[in-house]
């Protein structure tokens, strides 16, 4: 058979088994473009009697080689741990977990959520932070130590 002719009788049925094993319309167009360069290597040598199945056999191969090769580019272009942390979804459930966070400090008496808010977000110098808020050093270790034991038991009671 003709490649032209299997194409225009066969390509919308391969399309949509494709496209049920991907669920993405640009990734089962490529796959039957695939299928068929792959048929048409294969046709020039050999004669097949049920083109239909053999056609859907070799686009699930296809399918099955792009998948692999997807996943071995992914892996290699970032370790795993990388790659879900930079979702929007990741990203838009850390925003609202720093939220809360914040609405919990600021919950606190203030020269405690001050501390935190200097020590522990903006990562700044215990000296530092106590010539900030104008007080000893040993004064802004006691506030820091009460601020996150009440933080410590708020974020328990939650869990």
């Amino acid at each position: 058979m003709e490649l032209e002719l299997l194409y225009q009788r066969y390509a919308r049925d391969l399309y949509r088994y494709l496209y049920s094993l991907s669920g993405d319309h640009h990734m089962a167009e490529d796959l039957v473009h695939e299928t068929f360069y792959r048929a048409c290597l294969y046709l020039e040598q050999a004669e097949i009697e049920a083109v239909k199945p053999w056609l859907f056999k070799v686009g699930y191969r296809a399918f099955i080689d792009h998948t692999r090769k997807s996943k071995r580019t992914l892996l290699r272009r970032q370790p795993p741990e990388r790659l879900d942390r930079h979702t929007p979804e990741q990203e838009m459930l850390d925003q609202e977990g720093l939220q809360h966070i914040l609405a919990l400090i600021h919950s606190l008496p203030q020269k405690e959520a001050h501390a935190l808010l200097l020590c522990d977000l903006h990562q700044c110098k215990q000296q530092e932070a106590a010539d900030i808020l104008g007080m000893k050093l040993n004064t802004l270790k006691s506030h820091l130590l009460r601020g996150r034991r009440t933080m410590r038991s708020l974020l328990q009671k939650e869990e």
